[in-house]
C-alpha cells in the first residue's frame, strides 16, 4: 500500500495526476502571438492549484489578456463531477462595429466551446458569463476615442484520460485560441511557429 501511495503522490504529497497536468501546461506549445507566464494560484478554491497569465501581442501591441487556473480536489466537490476544474478569464478591447453587435455575448461564448471542441478537449459542467463594458470620455479626456471591452469568465470540468488526469495541453491550446479570437486574429490549427511557455512583457495583469 505504501509503495502504491508513493506512486500516486510526490514527496510533497502532490497527486501524480495533478503533477502530470501541470507538466502538460508547462510544456504545451501555443501560438506564437501568445505569451504565457506562471502566476501565483488562488489557495482557497482547491487543495491543489496552478495558474497561468497570458497576453496576445501583435507587432508590439497587446490585443487581449487573461488567466487560466487549473484546480484539483481528489474529493470531487459537488458541482464539479470530477476531480479537476479549469477556471478562466479572457478579455480584449473590441472594434466599434463588433461591440455594437447585439449577439456578441452568444458569439463570444461559442468561441470558447468551439475552440474546446476543435481541439478534442473533452469537457462537462461548463458555465460562465460574457460581459461587455463601454467607456466614454469627457472633459479633459474628450479627445480619447470611446472603447468597449469584452470579458469572458468561464469554468468547466475537463474529461480525464485513461492515464489519469485531463489532457491539459489541449485545454490550454483551446483557451489560447479563445484569447486570439477575442483579439481579432484568424483561427489557427497546428501553428508551425508556435513556441513553448515564455515570459510576458511588462503589462497590466488581469484584475
Amino acid at each position: 500500500m505504501a509503495a502504491a501511495q508513493e506512486h500516486l503522490e510526490g514527496e510533497d504529497g502532490t497527486p501524480l495526476a495533478f503533477r502530470r497536468a501541470v507538466g502538460a501546461l508547462r510544456t504545451a506549445r501555443v501560438r506564437q502571438e501568445v505569451a504565457l507566464e506562471a502566476t501565483p494560484a488562488p489557495k482557497r478554491l482547491a487543495p491543489y492549484a496552478y495558474a497561468l497569465e497570458a497576453a496576445v501581442t501583435v507587432e508590439g501591441e497587446e490585443l487581449a489578456d487573461g488567466r487560466l487556473v487549473l484546480l484539483h480536489d481528489p474529493g470531487e466537490p459537488e458541482g464539479w463531477h470530477g476531480s479537476f476544474r479549469l477556471v478562466t478569464l479572457a478579455r480584449a478591447e473590441l472594434e466599434p462595429e463588433m461591440a455594437a453587435d447585439p449577439l456578441l455575448p452568444e458569439v463570444c461564448w461559442s468561441w470558447l466551446t468551439g475552440a474546446l471542441e476543435a481541439r478534442g478537449a473533452v469537457y462537462t459542467e461548463v458555465s460562465g458569463t460574457v460581459s461587455r463594458s463601454s467607456s466614454h470620455h469627457f472633459g479633459g479626456l474628450a479627445d480619447r476615442p470611446d472603447s468597449t471591452q469584452i470579458e469572458v469568465r468561464a469554468s468547466w470540468t475537463p474529461g480525464e484520460t485513461a492515464a489519469g488526469g485531463p489532457d491539459a495541453a489541449a485545454h490550454l491550446s483551446a483557451w489560447c485560441e479563445l484569447l486570439c479570437t477575442c483579439a481579432g486574429l484568424p483561427p489557427a490549427a497546428a501553428d508551425p511557429g508556435a513556441t513553448g511557455v515564455v515570459s510576458l512583457p511588462n503589462r497590466r495583469g488581469p484584475r
